[in-house]
């Protein structure tokens, strides 16, 4: 079976020279990157604002243990219902219990990673329960049987005359149909899902602790129907979604639209407290939520890497980056890629087999310049490498190439050793395939320069 790191170098490979996989992401990304300007231009001081909200995060991961509790109490104080699940697991049975008990059947879903990460509607279809997705971009990749490709837009990698062609196949809509109409396709179909679910699932862009409130933020009003028409509402949402005061969605509201989409606010933003009040007109008879760890507390244990947890998923960083423009966001192999991915993956799902995501970064600093909480990302990476050199995660070969070339660069003397011709032949040897077969190896000169400068001297004294 091969390894999930050699199959990341071959979906790298096929991806970086696939030519309208290229030409679709940049074009999709070249208007989010002109939104976003825009967007961002609007803060009176973005910079203070970034500051301020890595502030906020900081002192919520610093003191998790007793936001998440305030949360958890201020919102059973409102009739909800919350439940710890440790991991994917545990997750997916607390669900499977509450539709079982309730006779459920069907489950209508808004976009939610989490759901993503705990793969609920594979799981759900085993059990015999439909689990639709209602976000437009989650349903074309359900009904490809796709993951995601992005954080904040699903179905970035696909232009919109394979989406006509999806369309046109499954539903015989006409094959040049516009967006619009294609939208008001999935309109149709999915519209009557709502009145029909017994469940609604959802995730939470935040955890509101001094009002035991979940926030939700999006463009399509399809997470406010998962939310009220089902009975019963599940949100799954990770503890690093906590945020003090429902006064702080004043700034990261903004934040989260801005560099995620370009706007100023989301179309629908909306703050659940617990399920439907007597006096109330619509919402569900019962409200779960479910706070996630699934390895969340594996990163906030390591003080120099935690501030991976502060990311509130606008996917800036996935836009920016040079690699995920060029791979794409499936070759990853994880729920969350591009550089957040790469750094909180091998926390969240083990160092051993994700520690090469680290390594799928040119260290721009791209990625720390855009973010909206100011996560120094490429400080991450590079600490990422660090730990899986120190926990001997590296293969025996690569530790020791590494060996011999630190002994070999400390001193000149060894370097000029061993001739040109000699490093041709083992960089030819040891490196051709990690280079890539689509590059010609460095070739290095015959002598150093040292070498060539000693030997200039030598004769420059002989005249």
């Amino acid at each position: 079976m091969m390894k999930i790191s050699d199959e990341f170098l071959v979906k790298a490979d096929e991806k970086a020279f696939d030519l309208g996989h290229r030409k679709t992401i940049n074009h999709n990304i070249g208007k989010y990157n002109v939104a976003v300007e825009r967007g961002t231009s609007r803060f009176e001081n973005l910079e203070n604002s970034k500051k301020k909200a890595h502030v906020i995060k900081w002192r919520v991961m610093e003191n998790l243990d007793k936001f998440l509790p305030e949360f958890e109490s201020n919102f059973q104080r409102r009739g909800g219902k919350v439940i710890w699940a440790n991991d994917a697991e545990e997750a997916q049975k607390e669900i499977l219990n509450i539709i079982q008990r309730n006779g459920g059947k069907t489950v209508i879903k808004s976009k939610s990673m989490t759901t993503e990460e705990i793969h609920l509607n594979d799981f759900l279809e085993k059990n015999n329960i439909e689990s639709l997705e209602s976000d437009l971009g989650e349903y074309i990749v359900q009904l490809l049987g796709q993951a995601p490709y992005h954080i904040v837009t699903p179905a970035m990698h696909l232009s919109k005359e394979e989406i006509a062609k999806l369309f046109h196949d499954k539903f015989g809509t006409p094959i040049d149909a516009t967006p619009e109409q294609l939208t008001q396709k999935a309109r149709e179909l999915l519209r009557d899902k709502y009145l029909k679910a017994d469940i609604g699932i959802s995730g939470g862009n935040f955890l509101i602790a001094d009002t035991g409130s979940i926030a939700l933020t999006e463009n399509e009003g399809n997470a406010r129907l998962c939310t009220t028409f089902p009975k019963i509402h599940i949100a799954i949402v990770g503890i690093e979604k906590i945020i003090p005061s429902m006064a702080d969605l004043d700034l990261f509201w903004p934040l989260l639209a801005s560099h995620g989409t370009g706007q100023n606010l989301t179309v629908y933003n909306t703050i659940l407290s617990g399920p439907r009040r007597p006096e109330e007109t619509d919402g569900p008879e019962e409200m779960y939520v479910i706070l996630l760890d699934n390895g969340r507390t594996n990163l906030l244990a390591e003080k120099d890497q935690r501030q991976g947890l502060y990311c509130i998923r606008c996917g800036a960083c996935l836009n920016a980056c040079p690699v995920y423009k060029n791979i794409g966001g499936h070759t990853y192999n994880t729920t969350y890629s591009g550089p957040i991915g790469s750094i909180i993956t091998p926390h969240l799902k083990g160092m051993k087999d994700f520690k090469h995501l680290s390594y799928a970064s040119s260290l721009c600093g791209k990625c720390s310049e855009v973010c909206p909480v100011k996560i120094d990302i490429h400080k991450m990476l590079l600490l990422n490498r660090r730990d899986a050199a120190a926990d001997h995660e590296n293969s025996k070969s690569e530790e020791i190439g590494w060996k011999l070339f630190n002994t070999g660069m400390q001193k000149r003397s060894r370097m000029d050793m061993v001739s040109g011709k000699v490093k041709n032949f083992f960089l030819r040897f040891l490196f051709k395939k990690t280079w890539g077969k689509y590059r010609s190896m460095p070739e290095v000169a015959p002598k150093s320069f040292a070498k060539l400068y000693q030997e200039k001297n030598k004769a420059d004294k002989n005249i």
